[in-house]
């Protein structure tokens, strides 16, 4: 009997992950084609303010004034502007402590509101963010990563999502992260092992150049998760 290596063990398991996390993820971005193009702000405020007092309310009208004032920008610098919003203005805090949950993602208007979230909230919030700005949804993609992390006795890897931004079709890209606050190339993140990647539209497997073809398995908490930005007066 032939034991398998570590490498196909990894390869195995990493496969099996992709296509199990693809089939959750693929109705979000499948039926989010046209998310985020909009806004009605006056919804959102009123709704913050209901849910998280005046403090929620001038959270949204911050975001509302930064859009408006990065609307004019270069593309380059509506991604730099962005990144730097999110990173500065949300603290990093994990699903189960802030919503009580192992895994729970945030609208951008629950983001800003408890002005906290994980790395999936930062991603998404920064994606819509750039979708209302006018960056088109094909330089846009949501990646999947393995975040390597060193402490002071050893070196463990975690789930982890980032924002990536292709400044060119085809090229690598650039990397907007809630870990590190530096756009770097994906190359300079020796940090991150990519599993898939996508955008409203596709979704992409490391190593592979095709896109994975649709998947059959439905996301309640996606279809929730978009249910509510609607709701909320994202469309």
């Amino acid at each position: 009997m032939i034991t398998p290596t570590v490498n196909t063990k990894r390869r195995s398991f990493l496969r099996v992950e992709v296509f199990r996390l693809a089939g959750l993820l693929w109705v979000m971005f499948a039926l989010s084609a046209s998310l985020a193009t909009e806004a009605d702000f006056e919804r959102m405020k009123s709704i913050a303010e209901d849910r998280y007092g005046l403090p929620g309310r001038q959270a949204v009208v911050q975001w509302e004034e930064f859009l408006d004032t990065t609307s004019d920008l270069t593309v380059e610098d509506k991604v730099d502007r962005v990144n730097v919003f999110f990173n500065n203005k949300i603290e990093y805090v994990e699903d189960q402590f802030l919503w009580g949950q192992t895994d729970y993602w945030a609208t951008p208007l629950e983001t800003l509101g408890r002005a906290r979230g994980d790395c999936e909230d930062f991603a998404f919030a920064k994606y819509v963010s750039l979708r209302l700005l006018g960056v088109p949804a094909e330089q846009l993609r949501l990646t999947y990563v393995r975040a390597r992390m060193v402490d002071l006795y050893r070196s463990k890897t975690r789930a982890h999502m980032v924002l990536s931004y292709y400044p060119i079709a085809g090229r690598q890209p650039l990397v907007l992260d809630s870990l590190n606050p530096e756009i770097l190339p994906a190359s300079s993140r020796k940090d991150l092992y990519p599993i898939f990647s996508f955008n409203t539209e596709q979704l992409w497997v490391s190593g592979q150049n095709s896109p994975v073809s649709d998947s059959s398995a439905r996301l309640s908490n996606w279809r929730d998760v978009l249910s509510r930005m609607h709701d909320e007066g994202l469309r």
